[in-house]
């Protein structure tokens, strides 16, 4: 067995924006190399070899930024850096696409499976891994001809197992967080089985631990046959992010890549409802309609659907992540945020609730309703959120109205709601996403972001919503 058959999936490490980086040490270039050899196939070039043009280290650095949506330099800086110390998986990144697979021949030749769960974890009942395990498979059985029965003695195609440390398979285990568990591509012998770190602490729904269904929904994609995705919003993208199983849809790219192997589900009756494939925004989408826009210390946040970009003014590039991976008790998309200056958080609206962030953290009490911030009864949900940093007044839009919010004395201001046109004359359609970017305002309605000088009143600008938000199309 090779070892570019083993597959493991790790957790998410979450790091604080804007935390100033130590600066670029020999420790850290030796460990840059390492990592590049062990994951981009980067080789070193000695004497007569090595002429002009672009250096192998620089071409695999920029190959690794590009699959992580970092601002491709080819030099190792601090961001770079910053994600090649997240814990994460042992399976090369250098195939650079949506989903991969291990190879048309790395898949089974049987569409009846057998798996066999040999043990189970002290943190779950038998009847919650039972649970996970099952759902976990039905995962890709509802898009493919995949049949998976469980057997409980013999071999099975899918053997799991719970292990710590040195657990028999010369892979071993690396104790809390880091590895949560590893699996190897269809074959014979341990090809198939599934191995999960038993250090860790898994959980059948809470967002404390670790999800098992959602560790094994990944875990068996190796299985059968899947390698890594670069899609963020893919369940074969490389790192943990907490999904609630009781709505986890599985998303477009996994769909395209296990039916690339097994081909689709025949079974499916077409005359009844089925969710449909979640698929991760495009930036380059210049239809696309943000559903919220804000700052926070200095970098700006765009969110559509579950998902956000994370960009910085003097980037030429964005990296989009879940809106879960990086705010666990956030809701899974928001109708509009913005940062709080007075109070340094972040603030995303979703239906009649508000959540307040101080960095990752939710703040105690949160969620609250609408109404906590005085708006009326009547108010269900919001369509954007303005901070005004010369009157230190946030503006809530409803429809074509807004409402003004007091920041330092918390509550909203008499008068309001007023209509939108009074404040922003030119402005046709419904705000959708607004912020304030070097004292001008930015007024996203539909797919078009109009810029607005609030003191005088005056519309300067109509630009595409791609202005702010750049579109990384390799």
């Amino acid at each position: 067995m090779k070892s570019y058959n083993l597959c493991i999936l790790l957790s998410l490490a979450a790091t604080a924006f804007c935390v100033p980086l130590p600066q670029i040490s020999v420790q850290d270039e030796d460990f840059a190399k390492t990592y590049l050899k062990s994951f981009f196939n980067l080789t070193e070039e000695r004497g007569p070899t090595v002429r002009r043009g672009i250096s192998p280290l620089t071409r695999k650095l920029s190959e690794m930024q590009q699959f992580f949506g970092l601002r491709i330099t080819g030099t190792l800086d601090a961001d770079t850096l910053e994600v090649m110390k997240k814990p994460r998986c042992g399976v090369p990144d250098h195939n650079v696409a949506r989903f991969s697979t291990f190879g048309s021949d790395l898949k089974w030749k049987t569409n009846s499976l057998t798996y066999k769960i040999e043990n189970y974890t002290p943190d779950m009942t038998a009847q919650e891994v039972d649970d996970s395990i099952e759902k976990a498979l039905q995962v890709w059985a509802k898009v493919t001809p995949l049949r998976f029965t469980r057997i409980y003695s013999g071999t099975a195609d899918i053997m799991i197992s719970f292990g710590t440390r040195d657990h028999g398979d010369y892979y071993p285990f690396d104790g809390p967080d880091g590895t949560l568990a590893h699996a190897f591509a269809p074959g014979t012998g341990i090809g198939g089985d599934a191995h999960f770190d038993d250090d860790e602490s898994f959980t059948f729904r809470s967002n404390t631990g670790y999800v098992l269904f959602m560790v094994a929904a990944h875990e068996f994609g190796h299985s059968l046959g899947l390698s890594h995705s670069n899609d963020p919003g893919a369940l074969m993208f490389p790192t943990y992010t907490f999904r609630n199983p009781d709505t986890f849809v599985l998303p477009r790219d996994d769909v395209n890549g296990i039916q690339s192997l097994y081909g689709s589900n025949p079974d499916v009756d077409p005359s009844q409802p089925n969710p449909e494939p979640p698929t991760t925004p495009d930036a380059c989408d210049s239809t696309m309609v943000l559903d919220a826009v804000a700052t926070l210390r200095g970098e700006m946040l765009f969110f559509k659907d579950s998902f956000f970009w994370r960009s910085h003014p003097q980037s030429s590039t964005s990296q989009q992540s879940l809106i879960t991976s990086f705010w666990a008790n956030a809701p899974t998309s928001v109708d509009a945020a913005y940062e709080s200056q007075q109070s340094d958080k972040v603030l995303m609206f979703k239906g009649h609730q508000v959540w307040a962030f101080s960095g990752y953290d939710l703040v105690r009490g949160y969620p609250k309703s609408l109404s906590s911030f005085g708006l009326p009864k009547t108010v269900k949900r919001i369509d954007a959120a303005l901070y005004d940093t010369d009157s230190r007044k946030t503006l809530f839009f409803v429809g074509k109205k807004y409402y003004s919010y007091d920041e330092a004395q918390q509550r909203m201001d008499p008068g309001f709601p007023k209509h939108v046109d009074n404040l922003l004359p030119g402005l046709t359609g419904n705000v959708t996403a607004a912020f304030q970017y070097r004292g001008f305002t930015y007024i996203y309605s539909g797919p078009y972001m109009f810029e607005f000088s609030l003191t005088s009143r005056r519309l300067l600008r109509v630009l595409r919503n791609s202005y702010f938000l750049q579109c990384n199309n390799f």
